[in-house]
């Protein structure tokens, strides 16, 4: 999601989105602005997950249990605000796949995409200061999508040219990392009309920020979260944007719009000051480090720790250990992270989510240390949260307790198919037991999961051949059986996508 600038992906994508666009002529009905748009909410979501598909190959794109369930968190509460103030439908709630994809891009950056999939960069975590500023971003994205902004603009644009749409989406996409990878998507000055058209008008905007600040309000987050951000954008927008703002191309800043939040603010009762968000400051710390820093970056980072008194604040005192704990592992030096780790744990001892994040941090630790046995006991603090499952199987399948982790594995993926992450370690506990054709079928799945559905028919036909090889009366015909029931329903499904094209 986040490296927009690889040609050969923007090529492929954009060749995609083209054959899929001239089918999305179904009327659908629209909120506030007018109905304006020809496509219906089945088809923005064929055409979402055709986009999502290209952005998790993108070397960029992570799953990272800790800061997914850190954002999804966040969003889940955005979803059910919206759900109660009737912002979000029950036609949307139910086609879209209202998911958020990180990026380890370092530039501060969020998008909304057709059909509910949302792309986050970790640079946009790293410069909030609190979980109520990165509601606001994530309530004003949301609301692009619930008041369907995404799919009147591409019918404006579908009128000219369903390729330009296309093209239009990913050239833009790419000009917010790279301006001359989106040029290079088109001929001549068509790039810049295209990155201007996927802009949202005026109108859009200010119906994002209302709806947005009424979301995140009514999920119980801070309203001056959101004035802090726009003062943020804003400030960065004066001192002229350098490129590590591309949201500001793409959501330009105004004095108008901030002066509207600000009244909106007035609005809304003043609370007590919240307590520090030890989490929060963690979460920001670990999107620094994750974010593909240099060596030098990633020293400054321990530098930073160190020059810190114990007297300082809380959440600049965590979130400096959190990094440097994170950054002396990526310099490889285990016994430094340790010590940062160790007195990370000190800090937070008192706060029993910071305590969980500092316990979480030191079995991912211990694990990058080969220090296997220790991980996997770090890990089992929470044996039904997807991070501590995440760790725990892959330091038991390193320390040869393979079934175990299947065990565990097989019960989650039961409940949640479509994590890529969960297939792929339980294909490795398979493989570690011998149990090929399981082992493949996991690989298949995860596949599906994003949304990848030939690769994933090429796997489940490679485990068709191996239970033939088996011949009768051998191997797991439970397994094979299921394998040939998943390989007909993703046939069927590649047959429904063809015919959409």
């Amino acid at each position: 999601m986040s490296h927009m600038s690889h040609p050969r992906w923007l090529r492929a994508a954009v060749l995609v989105l083209a054959c899929a666009l001239p089918a999305l002529q179904v009327r659908a009905q629209l909120p506030t602005l007018g109905d304006t748009s020809e496509m219906n909410t089945g088809a923005e979501r064929t055409l979402g997950e055709q986009i999502a598909r290209e952005l998790y190959r993108d070397p960029d794109y992570m799953d990272d249990p800790v800061l997914d369930e850190y954002v999804l968190g966040i969003w889940t509460r955005l979803l059910d605000a919206a759900r109660t103030r009737g912002e979000l439908t029950a036609e949307l709630d139910d086609r879209f796949a209202w998911r958020v994809m990180l990026g380890k891009d370092r530039t501060i950056n969020a998008f909304a995409l057709p059909g509910g999939w949302m792309g986050l960069h970790l640079g946009l975590i790293s410069v909030t200061a609190t979980r109520d500023e990165l509601a606001a971003v994530l309530g004003h994205e949301l609301s692009h999508v619930t008041q369907r902004h995404i799919s009147r603009l591409m019918t404006q644009q579908n009128r000219q040219a369903p390729w330009l749409v296309a093209a239009m989406i990913l050239g833009a996409l790419a000009m917010s990392k790279s301006p001359d990878a989106g040029n290079a998507m088109v001929a001549g000055g068509q790039a810049l009309a295209m990155q201007n058209q996927l802009n949202f008008s005026r109108e859009m905007e200010r119906e994002a920020d209302r709806v947005g600040f009424g979301v995140m309000t009514q999920a119980g987050f801070d309203p001056r979260g959101s004035v802090n951000m726009f003062e943020k954008l804003q400030q960065a927008s004066r001192l002229n944007d350098s490129g590590s703002f591309p949201y500001l191309r793409t959501h330009p800043m105004n004095t108008e719009r901030m002066a509207d939040m600000q009244a909106r603010q007035q609005l809304v009762p003043r609370g007590a000051a919240p307590p520090p968000d030890l989490v929060h400051a963690m979460m920001v710390g670990r999107a620094r480090a994750l974010s593909n820093p240099g060596v030098d970056v990633l020293r400054g980072y321990v530098t930073d720790a160190d020059s810190l008194q114990p007297s300082a604040a809380p959440p600049r005192l965590v979130s400096a250990l959190y990094a440097a704990a994170l950054a002396s592992s990526k310099l490889r030096d285990p016994a430094a992270a340790a010590r940062y780790a160790q007195r990370l744990a000190g800090v937070t001892a008192g706060d029993a989510p910071a305590a969980r994040q500092s316990v979480l941090l030191a079995a991912e630790l211990a694990l990058q240390a080969g220090d296997t046995s220790k991980a996997a006991v770090l890990a089992q603090t929470s044996a039904s949260a997807r991070p501590e499952l995440m760790l725990s199987s892959q330091a038991r399948i390193a320390s040869g307790r393979a079934g175990e982790a299947a065990q565990a594995l097989q019960t989650w993926v039961a409940l949640h198919p479509q994590d890529a992450q969960a297939w792929q370690i339980l294909a490795s506990a398979y493989t570690a037991q011998g149990q090929a054709l399981r082992a493949i079928r996991a690989e298949a799945e995860a596949q599906v999961a994003r949304l990848d559905l030939s690769a994933a028919l090429d796997r489940f036909k490679a485990a068709q051949e191996l239970a033939r090889r088996a011949g009768p009366g051998r191997g797991d015909h439970i397994e094979a059986s299921i394998v040939d029931t998943r390989t007909r329903q993703v046939e069927s499904l590649l047959r429904e996508q063809a015919l959409k094209r």
